[in-house]
C-alpha cells in the first residue's frame, strides 16, 4: 500500500466542509483511497457505487429516503458524473443537516464539466484531485521506473513490462470507447485514438488546432472541443503562456502534454526504459514528467505557465502568484545542462531572481549567478522555501 499525500489533507477538509469531492482519472486509486479512511473517521462509512446496478437503482429511484435514513454516516458516492441530477438533492440534504463531513463524492470528470450539468454546491463543497502516483509518493522505487511506467497504481506495480503494456492498452480502449462517451463526447473512438496519438507525438509542443484538424479531416473548433474533453477527464494538460504586461511579440497558444508518462509511452508503443531513453521523444517526455510532479505540489495560489517569444526567448515553466513571477524552471534531460541564449533572454525579460534547471541525475549546484542546477527532490525544497509548494 502506497500512502497518498492527499491523506494529510482529507481529514481537516472533512472537519470543515459538508462535502468533499475527490476527482481524478479512472483507475487512479480514488476508491482504494476512500476505503482506507475508516480508521480516521469517527462514524460509519456508507459506500455507494453508481457503476453497481443495485446502488444505481437505489440512488436513481429512492435517493432522498435512502440518504436521509443514513444521514448519521459518512456517505461516499462513487462515479458521481453518472448521475449529476443528484446534485440538487444533495444540496438540500446538506443544508438540512448543516454540519461538516456529510459526503464524499468521487468522480472522473473535472468540476468545470460537472458544473455544466448539475446544480452548484458552491460554499458547501471543496474539490481535490487525486493524481496518479507522484515521484514524492514513490521514493522507495527508482526514478527511472516511475518516469517510464507512469503513476497509475496497477500499471506502476505490474510484475513486468509486458503486463504494464497490456494494462495500458485495456485502459485506453475503455477510456476512449466508454468513458468519454459517458461524459458526453460524441466522436468516433477511431478519431479520438488518432487524436491521442497525434498529441503524444507533439508532447510539449505549442498546439496548432488547425494543423491537427487538417490531419484528422475535421475543423479546428471540433479539435478544441475534443481536447477540452480530454483535459476535463484528466488525461491531457494544457499549459498557458505567460504574457501579462510584457511588451513583446509572444507565443499565445498553449502547450499540450499527455499528463501521465505511462500513458504517453504506451500510446507511442515504447515498451521498455531502454527504448524510452533512445527515443527522440525522451526529452519531451521528461519535460512533461517534471511538470506534472511540480504541479502536483503547487499551492492553490500559484499558477504554472510557460514563456516564449517570437524572437526565441523561452523557458519551460514560470510559476506565478497573482501577476508576479516567483520562479522560472528549465527542464533538461542531461546531467551536464547548458543554458541557451533563449533561456537567458527569458529571465532578462521576466526579471526573475529564482531560476532553476531541473536535470535527471542528482544535482544541486550553482551554474552561474542566475541559474541553479537541481534534481526534483532539491527543486521541491527550493520551491517550498519560496512558499510555492505544499
Amino acid at each position: 500500500m502506497i500512502t497518498r499525500e492527499l491523506s494529510i489533507e482529507i481529514i481537516p477538509l472533512l472537519d470543515f466542509f459538508p462535502c468533499v469531492a475527490i476527482l481524478g482519472s479512472r483507475q487512479v486509486g480514488k476508491t482504494t483511497f476512500v476505503k482506507n479512511l475508516q480508521p480516521f473517521i469517527d462514524k460509519p462509512i456508507l459506500y455507494l457505487d453508481l457503476e453497481d446496478t443495485n446502488d444505481y437503482e437505489i440512488l436513481s429511484t429512492n435517493a432522498q429516503w435512502f440518504l436521509t435514513q443514513n444521514k448519521e454516516k459518512l456517505i461516499i458516492i462513487d462515479e458521481i458524473q453518472r448521475e449529476t441530477k443528484l446534485f440538487p438533492l444533495l444540496r438540500s440534504l446538506i443544508d438540512k443537516q448543516d454540519k461538516p463531513g456529510q459526503l464524499i463524492l468521487l468522480g472522473s470528470a473535472s468540476p468545470e464539466l460537472l458544473a455544466k450539468s448539475s446544480e452548484t454546491l458552491a460554499g458547501r463543497i471543496v474539490y481535490k484531485e487525486l493524481t496518479p502516483l507522484t515521484r514524492f509518493e514513490t521514493l522507495q522505487y527508482s526514478q527511472e521506473e516511475h518516469w517510464f511506467r507512469g503513476g497509475y497504481p496497477k500499471a506502476f506495480l505490474a510484475p513486468n513490462d509486458f503486463l504494464w503494456q497490456q494494462w495500458h492498452q485495456a485502459y485506453l480502449k475503455t477510456y476512449v470507447e466508454t468513458d468519454l462517451r459517458m461524459l458526453g463526447l460524441n466522436a468516433s473512438p477511431i478519431l479520438i485514438t488518432k487524436l491521442l496519438r497525434m498529441i503524444a507525438s507533439i508532447q510539449g509542443s505549442v498546439i496548432n488546432y488547425s494543423m491537427l484538424g487538417n490531419a484528422l479531416g475535421i475543423t479546428s473548433v471540433q479539435v478544441k472541443k475534443y481536447i477540452d474533453f480530454l483535459e476535463h477527464s484528466f488525461i491531457i494538460r494544457r499549459i498557458e503562456p505567460f504574457y501579462i504586461n510584457i511588451g513583446k511579440r509572444l507565443v499565445k497558444s498553449p502547450k499540450i502534454y499527455i499528463r501521465d508518462t505511462g500513458i504517453l509511452h504506451s500510446i507511442l508503443q515504447i515498451n521498455s526504459y531502454d527504448e524510452l531513453i533512445s527515443n527522440p521523444i525522451a526529452g519531451n517526455s521528461w519535460e512533461g514528467y517534471v511538470i506534472e510532479q511540480i504541479i502536483s505540489k503547487l499551492n492553490s495560489n500559484c499558477t504554472p505557465y510557460f514563456y516564449r517569444t517570437q524572437s526565441g526567448a523561452e523557458v519551460d515553466m514560470c510559476i506565478t502568484k497573482g501577476n508576479e513571477i516567483i520562479a522560472t524552471i528549465e527542464i533538461k534531460l542531461s546531467n551536464n545542462p547548458k543554458i541557451s541564449r533563449g533561456n537567458t533572454e527569458s529571465i532578462n525579460d521576466l526579471k526573475t531572481k529564482s531560476n532553476f534547471i531541473v536535470t535527471f541525475g542528482n544535482s544541486d549546484y550553482q551554474l552561474n549567478e542566475f541559474w541553479k542546477v537541481v534534481d526534483l527532490k532539491t527543486l521541491y525544497k527550493e520551491l517550498k522555501k519560496l512558499n510555492i509548494t505544499k
